[in-house]
């Protein structure tokens, strides 16, 4: 970290206004008195538990949990920047987070623009439709029919990649309950969500929905930094990590959200 540059700056407040990204508040966080240690501003979508929600005003969930173990094992501290998860990538690279998480599968289209970690949660896209529906079991049963997915999501890579093939409209959504409602209350015929994310939710709550038929791919999820930009972060990350499974501490994560 370049002190002495910031040290200079603090005596220039136009010159700090005029300046500011993330990595420069990770700079005056530490010098605001945090022991020393970064501060790295992590994006995450607080509509997609169990890996992220917002619980009694905290946010929670399995990546939340992570990025936190993680954090405390490698000695640097974290700030949770809830939006959208269709934003977070573009942030990222705006510099105005230095962390992507989101359950964000590791795909080559986001390889281009992102650094993933070691993939820490073996995922999968499955499809889901109203649980009084029997018609529909498999993609190829959705010609002619309507399809909810989420902005941004493999979900949604999925489903447009397949739907010339099969012969179905694809429906965007900006949030995950909002997708749920509309194949809910007929209104769309079915919906593809990442396995753990539609399992947790039907187990939570009465959502009219059921999940058919086999995952239909082998994503993973990955922590992301900006490509070529932080190398010495993702090697904390994957030490983290790889500490956390040795430990059996990645696995009581696991076990707080998923455990039945």
């Amino acid at each position: 970290m370049k002190k002495s540059i910031l040290a200079s700056l603090i005596l220039v407040p136009t010159l700090i206004l005029g300046a500011c990204s993330a990595g420069e508040d990770k700079e005056n966080a530490n010098d605001a008195g945090n022991d020393n240690k970064e501060v790295y501003k992590v994006g995450i979508d607080t509509t997609y538990p169990p890996f992220e929600y917002e619980k009694d005003n905290k946010y929670v969930g399995i990546d939340v949990d992570l990025i936190n173990a993680i954090a405390e094992d490698q000695g640097f501290e974290v700030k949770l920047e809830a939006m959208d998860f269709k934003g977070i990538i573009p942030a990222l690279q705006a510099n105005q987070l230095d962390i992507a998480m989101g359950g964000m599968s590791i795909t080559e289209d986001r390889k281009k623009v992102v650094d993933f970690s070691d993939p820490y949660f073996d995922a999968g896209i499955t499809l889901v439709v109203n649980e009084k529906n029997n018609d529909v079991v498999k993609p190829e049963d959705l010609k002619g029919k309507k399809v909810a997915v989420k902005k941004g999501t493999s979900g949604a890579n999925y489903a447009q990649s397949i739907e010339k093939e099969v012969g179905f409209e694809t429906v965007l959504f900006d949030d995950s309950p909002s997708m749920f409602l509309e194949v809910k209350n007929g209104n769309a015929d079915a919906l593809f969500e990442d396995y753990p994310v539609i399992s947790y939710a039907i187990a939570q709550q009465d959502l009219g929905l059921k999940v058919v038929g086999e995952r239909l791919n082998e994503d993973q999820y990955g922590i992301g930094v900006l490509k070529g930009e932080e190398q010495e972060l993702l090697e904390k990350i994957n030490k983290g990590l790889e500490n956390l499974k040795e430990s059996g501490e990645y696995q009581e994560i696991l076990d707080t959200y998923l455990a039945e």
